[in-house]
């Protein structure tokens, strides 16, 4: 998610510390601290991948600009985005650095624009099955050590999180509002793109995106969708167990 400094983001990011606090996110620190601890490998592998699949798809279909920005890497640090992370440690939501390409050098334009818009959330879902994977054999290969283990029992939830994590920056960023890549696609699909529609839109994506987190429809839409679908992988794995 592209960020911007302007007094509005600023604004919007004191609300959402304010939630925070105010919903108890703080009130145990040693608690919160842990779920960072638990949480943070999944943001941070789900992030990078997430960006990474952006720049390589684009690199592969003719657009050199990742690869001159080094962003056709898997190195989490070129996609980080420092204030991002901290956002997400703190308040629950943040961003990675976004990925810059030129569609002037695409093949064909549309479908090479949809293309890249989808790699990441595609390959979003594929990590929260590679890790639905990881955790079935994680079960099978050595489950009474990981349950009675501390260090077993903290891998388990790491890998848990890294499920649920991959799946909700999947349909977050479907979402159809700019500046995410759900809108991206819409925009290609109803052929608005590059017109003054599209971008009084994208002009008020910001505005339109912060009232639907801070109103909880973010939050409604991704519990009604990542959770059937976590739910799911989770019964499919039991079934190898």
């Amino acid at each position: 998610m592209k960020r911007f400094l302007d007094p509005s983001i600023l604004i919007f990011l004191l609300i959402m510390l304010y939630m925070s606090i105010s919903g108890g996110r703080f009130s145990s620190p040693g608690d919160w601290f842990m779920g960072v601890l638990l949480t943070l490998p999944g943001i941070i592998i789900g992030l990078a991948f997430h960006e990474f699949a952006h720049a390589y798809s684009a690199y592969k279909l003719g657009d050199d600009t990742p690869r001159l920005q080094g962003r056709v890497t898997l190195n989490p640090i070129k996609h980080m985005d420092p204030i991002g992370l901290l956002c997400i440690i703190f308040i629950g939501f943040g961003w990675g650095k976004p990925v810059m390409v030129n569609p002037m050098n695409f093949r064909s334009r549309k479908r090479d624009e949809i293309i890249v818009s989808l790699a990441g959330v595609t390959t979003n879902f594929i990590l929260a099955i590679v890790f639905t994977v990881i955790y079935a054999i994680s079960l099978k290969t050595a489950g009474m050590l990981i349950m009675t283990t501390t260090m077993g029992y903290t891998i388990l939830m790491i890998i848990i999180y890294a499920i649920r994590i991959n799946l909700v920056l999947m349909v977050f960023n479907l979402i159809p509002v700019p500046p995410l890549d759900g809108f991206n696609v819409l925009a290609e699909v109803l052929r608005i793109k590059y017109t003054d529609t599209y971008y009084k839109l994208y002009q008020n994506g910001m505005w339109i995106l912060m009232i639907l987190i801070i109103f909880g429809v973010v939050r409604t839409i991704i519990n009604y969708t990542v959770n059937p679908i976590y739910s799911f992988l989770i019964s499919i794995a039991h079934v190898f167990i």
